[in-house]
């Protein structure tokens, strides 16, 4: 298949570049405490598929090309597809109202399917695995897709959502007849040549890593459970390996005849309204679009419980790189590990969004005081505060933990500060209410939070 421009990567023996890349994958993996991780880097014409480590530290099971990682949020994708197949079919309109099919979002009748699969519907995240599980699903969303809790008009903005995903898991349902589970199997995994495994599949017919979690006292990683509701499931309960997100990659990249080129084509185009801030540079039905210098890469970042995970495909090159990490601190390993990409295989991987401060101080470009910025915002049940003593930097803190530093740049946009290391990392931004100018939301990391109404 031609591309627009021809695949970045540098030529070197496949059989050194192998060996370099097995190397510090091994080598960054220890540094970072990961007991197990793998990488795929497919650029087109090549692929090279790569592992470290052990499945679980309970049972010493190595990680294998097949092992199967617990995904998180990269399940969104694969819902986002299964819509998106059919929208294809002519079995729904991504541009109807979500309502249409599901009654429990009747109060937000201008949310449509496109909004759903983009985050940007205005919906709140949603309760926690622990409360979601205690009822259904139609419950659930009857509970949060309410008039009081929308969070901005459909379309104008964004905030990540896992209620916009067990709706559009609920829509999977209505439209095919079948369970989400069900469906995604018959109509993406088997056809992508991945063995289906889901958070409470009891017998998985495949090897499985657990997610760790890192032991402060010892120093030691330790399994942990995955926490996931049953009605969550089509935001986040897949379990896939590198190889399996790399065959995604490749069918986002056009390069699939499972996805048609021109759904994949589809999901990548960039939503109105959506700036995601700490997440992404700009959302499609289901990706996240991630700019590097004039390239634009198209993916998604997981996070499970104890694991982290991450897809990126550039459709001009065809190139894909693909990464599973079975512990918290494989973020860590991954945003190394893809700097140094450039190095060995001449591919410039867009790993995460740098802080707006990265590159330096950057003044306020409109004026605004801290105090301005300070009260209680809510998404849901979730309750961000930000206080300004005036003797020190405005604090941010979410449901009481512990207060950040933050620091705001132009455009009300603003970074966390650290509190072990003093860097500042992604924060997000403020908005104005365009009618009187007042401050009413804050974004935190890419979920959106409406001033509360004592405020």
């Amino acid at each position: 298949m031609p591309y627009a421009s021809p695949a970045p990567t540098r030529e070197r023996a496949p059989l050194l570049l192998r060996s370099e890349l097995q190397h510090r994958l091994d080598t960054l993996a220890r540094a970072h405490r990961v007991p197990g991780a793998q990488l795929v880097l497919d650029t087109g014409s090549e692929t090279v598929v790569l592992h470290t480590g052990v499945a679980d530290v309970r049972t010493g099971a190595p990680f294998t090309d097949d092992t199967a990682v617990p995904v998180g949020s990269l399940t969104k994708p694969y819902t986002a597809a299964l819509v998106m197949l059919l929208a294809d079919d002519g079995d729904l309109d991504l541009d109807e109202p979500a309502a249409e099919y599901l009654p429990e979002l009747r109060q937000l009748p201008e949310v449509t399917i496109r909004h759903l699969l983009g985050h940007t519907g205005g919906l709140p995240t949603g309760p926690d695995s622990d409360a979601a599980a205690r009822t259904t699903a139609t419950r659930y969303l009857s509970a949060v897709c309410t008039e009081k809790d929308a969070l901005f008009p459909p379309g104008t903005d964004f905030s990540y959502s896992n209620a916009g995903y067990v709706a559009a898991g609920r829509l999977v349902e209505t439209v095919t007849g079948m369970p989400w589970q069900e469906a995604v199997r018959a109509l993406l995994l088997e056809p992508f040549g991945t063995g289906p495994v889901f958070v409470d599949t009891v017998a998985p017919g495949r090897p499985v890593a657990a997610g760790h979690a890192l032991n402060a006292a010892t120093g030691l990683a330790r399994a942990v459970r995955q926490n996931l509701a049953p009605l969550e499931a089509p935001a986040g309960a897949l379990l896939a390996s590198a190889a399996d997100l790399a065959a995604l990659g490749a069918a986002l990249a056009g390069r699939a005849k499972t996805l048609p080129p021109d759904v994949a084509e589809e999901m990548r185009r960039p939503q109105s309204g959506a700036r995601p801030g700490a997440l992404a540079h700009g959302w499609g039905a289901g990706v996240a679009l991630y700019r590097q210098d004039a390239r634009l890469w198209w993916g998604h970042d997981g996070n499970a419980m104890g694991t982290s995970c991450h897809l990126r495909a550039d459709p001009d090159s065809g190139v894909v790189v693909a990464f599973t990490g079975n512990a918290g601190a494989a973020t860590a390993l991954w945003r190394e590990l893809a700097a140094e990409l450039e190095e060995s295989a001449g591919v410039r991987v867009p790993a995460a969004i740098e802080p707006v401060g990265a590159g330096g101080p950057v003044p306020l470009a409109e004026p605004v005081t801290l105090a301005a910025c300070a009260g209680d915002y809510r998404n849901g049940s979730i309750r961000y505060r930000v206080e300004s003593t005036g003797d020190g930097p405005a604090t941010l803190s979410v449901d009481g933990d512990l207060p950040l530093p933050l620091r705001c740049y132009a455009g009300l946009s603003y970074d966390l500060i650290a509190p072990d290391t003093g860097r500042p990392e992604p924060g997000g931004r403020f908005h104005r209410d365009p009618a009187t100018g007042r401050i009413d939301r804050v974004q935190v990391s890419g979920r959106t939070a409406r001033r509360a109404a004592s405020d």
